[in-house]
C-alpha cells in the first residue's frame, strides 16, 4: 500500500466554544479518494464524522459531501 499525503481540519461543530462540542473532521480536495481510502481515514480519525469535500455532480451546487464513520459511510448527518 503506498501512502500519501492528505490534508484535513479537524473543527468542534455545534459549539462556539473552543475544545466543546462534535468534533469533526473535513478533508478537502477529496476527489481523487476512492471509497476504500475515505473509509480507511475515516477509521484513523477515529471521529464520529469524517467529511470530504468534492466537486459538485449537480450544477447548482458548489461542492459535495460525503460523510463516513469508522464503520461506513452515511447517506446524510446533522
Amino acid at each position: 500500500m503506498t501512502s500519501r499525503l492528505v490534508r484535513f481540519k479537524q473543527v468542534d461543530v455545534f459549539t462556539s466554544v473552543p475544545f466543546k462540542g462534535n468534533p469533526l473532521a473535513v478533508v478537502f480536495d477529496a476527489d481523487s479518494l476512492g471509497d476504500d481510502a475515505m473509509l480507511a481515514i475515516a477509521r484513523w480519525t477515529n471521529l464520529s464524522e469524517t467529511t470530504f469535500v468534492c466537486s459538485p455532480t449537480d450544477p447548482e451546487a458548489d461542492y459535495r459531501v460525503r460523510i463516513f464513520t469508522p464503520g461506513g459511510e452515511l447517506p446524510f448527518a446533522g
